[in-house]
């Protein structure tokens, strides 16, 4: 299994050339190719997930250089979990723009769907800092492409828009990596945590320096207040599928900080200390404060969901600032349920769209399939507000008592609470105007539908609904992985150990030559 690591990279990065040279004019094996391709990344990725299930770390040396030097892709039980969370969202979106028809809107979409996947899965299994920078750029060039997919002068303001912000934190990433180099010669995760640990503590302005550029790259790529200015835009004008798949790319700003700052600048490191309670809880409890008042108060239901789920990445940042075992456990549990809540109400959105060619929150026709609509927006909204009995609540359970030994208790406490009341409001608004309000118009009013969503897109987004109701249904076993997997985090000398000390047998050669 030591070779399939890199398959989650390679794969999609073979399919998405051959479909732009083999089937550019034939959406239909353009199709094919690509969802062929995306339920093999879900076997792959379950089967990865399988074996680093049992705390095994599976280690790749690229070309077999042995790390420092050479490039590694680690599998540990927290890439493998966010390699398969990705894979599965990928299928369901997939179905979903096959069968709204929105990959025949534009050219290349499919090409583009796995050049981001590959960006997506190549940030979550690399274990050097730099290749990270460059899947970073990756999926940010495929998003842009996916973006202004199907054209539109509000699709395009919004693409360069997020294009422009986005080269901001590629730019910081850049000064930041200089400096971590210029400190410690190295840019390898595991052997960086070995070399700041020896830095004095009057050398260390550098490795500060740096560690604050890496957290402002992150923020900005997880939408973390003050630096989310490009996600409502951004995702409510994107394509309903490209936004469902964006669902995931906030949760990569989110993954980076609780590797990088769990395993480099942890909290007990001197040098770096403070920098999870001081900062990022102040701008998680913002975020999720502005993110949910958002809901409430904005006028298209695109918009709505865009700003829930900024609400929803600050539920995250809030656990992940504790920094405990507790409360990563908590925030790992929440991340899979905002990634499935946050895609479905796109697709959802997506539905309404279909049926009112707009998604203004105002009173209008019933749409075609409004029960079925309705029933599954009903869904996505508790799940994404907080409510009983679904995942949302049990998350915010779990945050909550993560922060209950927190010198900030009452402040999260009431703000996590008074959020989610806010919230509940801004979706019982949006639904009864969508879906009840809407039978009070008269027949005489009413006009033809434009269009009757396709049953594959209603499948796929039961395939997104059903997984919240199984994340729910096994929150025990689910808990009890990420509670394991945040323990591990914390203890991170098997990580470092098999990255540093397995040797390469190229490296190996060129020593025995000298």
């Amino acid at each position: 299994m030591i070779h399939w690591i890199v398959a989650p990279v390679i794969l999609p990065a073979l399919v998405a050339p051959f479909i732009v040279l083999a089937a550019r004019y034939h959406i239909g094996i353009q199709r094919v190719l690509s969802l062929a391709g995306v339920i093999a990344l879900v076997i792959i990725a379950a089967s990865l997930a399988w074996q680093a299930s049992d705390g095994t770390i599976t280690l790749y040396q690229m070309g077999d250089w042995a790390a420092p030097f050479g490039i590694v892709l680690v599998g540990d039980q927290l890439s493998t979990m966010m390699v398969l969370l990705t894979s599965v969202l990928a299928l369901f979106v997939l179905l979903y723009a096959i069968g709204s028809g929105w990959d025949d809107r534009g050219r290349h979409f499919h090409a583009l769907f796995q050049f981001q996947l590959m960006g997506i899965m190549g940030a979550f299994l690399t274990g050097d800092l730099f290749n990270l920078f460059v899947f970073f750029e990756v999926l940010l060039i495929a998003s842009y492409g996916l973006m202004i997919h199907a054209g539109g002068n509000a699709r395009l303001k919004a693409g360069v828009q997020y294009v422009l912000f986005n080269l901001i934190g590629s730019t910081l990433f850049l000064f930041a990596l200089g400096s971590i180099y210029a400190e410690t010669g190295t840019l390898n995760m595991a052997d960086l945590a070995n070399r700041v640990t020896l830095i004095g503590s009057e050398e260390t302005v550098g490795i500060r320096i740096a560690s604050v550029l890496l957290l402002m790259v992150f923020a900005i790529k997880a939408a973390l207040v003050p630096l989310h200015f490009w996600l409502p835009s951004s995702y409510a004008e994107a394509p309903a599928p490209v936004a469902a798949l964006f669902a995931i790319m906030t949760k990569v700003g989110a993954y980076a900080i609780i590797r990088v700052y769990t395993m480099i600048f942890h909290p007990e490191l001197e040098a770096t200390a403070g920098l999870h309670d001081v900062w990022l809880l102040p701008a998680a409890l913002v975020s999720l404060a502005i993110g949910m008042t958002g809901v409430l108060a904005v006028k298209k239901l695109d918009r709505l969901v865009a700003f829930s789920v900024i609400g929803s990445m600050g539920m995250v940042m809030i656990s992940i600032s504790l920094f405990t075992p507790e409360s990563i456990a908590a925030a790992l549990y929440y991340i899979v349920h905002s990634t499935l809540a946050g895609a479905a109400l796109f697709l959802i959105s997506d539905l309404v769209r279909t049926g009112r060619s707009n998604l203004d929150l105002t009173v209008q026709p019933v749409i075609s399939g409004n029960a079925l609509t309705a029933g599954m927006f009903f869904v996505g909204a508790i799940a994404m507000a907080g409510l009983p009995p679904l995942s949302g609540f049990l998350g915010k359970l779990l945050v909550l008592d993560a922060a209950f030994d927190s010198s900030k208790m009452a402040w999260i406490w009431a703000i996590v609470l008074g959020s989610s009341l806010i919230s509940i409001l801004g979706f019982a608004r949006a639904g009864s105007i969508v879906f009840w309000k809407a039978h009070s118009v008269s027949h005489e009013d009413r006009a033809e539908v434009p269009n009757a969503p396709a049953p594959l897109a209603y499948i796929a987004v039961g395939g997104l609904v059903a997984m919240l109701v199984a994340h729910t249904v096994f929150a025990g076993q689910v808990h009890g992985y990420t509670a394991k997997m945040a323990a591990g985090l914390f203890a991170p000398e098997p990580y470092i150990s098999t990255v540093v000390e397995t040797p390469g047998k190229l490296s190996d050669a060129k020593k025995g030559d000298q």
